[in-house]
């Protein structure tokens, strides 16, 4: 049987929340709040119902080509995620994504949907790259991929120390973008 998010229970969950803050889940305003939330849930966290394995197979569109060592890159992919500590929302998030072809390349808009729904999950924005190597690895059967994230992170921006303007960087490479120091700073100097 295939995964569900419940929107019942997450609208049961919404009203109970409401009445947490003190306010009434009942009044005009709020009324169809629990219900919106619980669709809005099942959309931006879709990629919690599919393993990257599912992912894989989803967004598996190959082509064939006798192309090796040169670098593809899609840079500045948009996206957002919501962090799994405090389900805040990161934000003004871009992801660029290089690989080196094995004999295989990808549709590009494969990659940049692979990117969505690995983001349409709790994470951590350090799991976010890990988890769209692994799936683009099962794609190309290479392991020669490089990934750099930017993103603002409400968490910081919005609670706790309320400072803006603060970005989380994170880089991941692998293959022959982490054995071969010149090519990871070609990457780094592409994006």
């Amino acid at each position: 049987m295939k995964k569900q998010i419940d929107k019942e229970r997450i609208e049961k969950a919404i009203k109970e929340i409401i009445i947490a803050l003190g306010d009434n889940p009942e009044r005009a305003g709020l009324k169809e709040t629990p219900k919106r939330v619980a669709k809005m849930y099942s959309e931006v966290f879709e990629g919690m119902l599919y393993s990257n394995d599912e992912i894989a197979n989803m967004f598996n569109k190959c082509f064939e080509e006798n192309i090796t060592d040169d670098i593809v890159l899609l840079k500045d992919i948009p996206a957002f995620s919501y962090c799994e500590h405090h389900l805040a929302l990161m934000y003004n998030m871009k992801v660029s994504v290089a690989y080196i072809p094995n004999h295989k390349v990808i549709g590009l808009s494969k990659i940049v949907r692979v990117v969505d729904m690995v983001c349409k999950r709790l994470q951590l924005q350090e799991k976010i790259g890990k988890d769209i190597k692994d799936v683009l690895q099962k794609i190309l059967d290479t392991n020669d991929i490089a990934i750099f994230i930017e993103a603002e992170h409400s968490c910081i921006t919005t609670r706790g120390i309320k400072k803006t303007d603060i970005k989380t960087n994170t880089l991941l490479v692998d293959g022959k973008f982490k054995e071969n120091k010149d090519l990871k700073t070609e990457f780094l100097s592409m994006i």
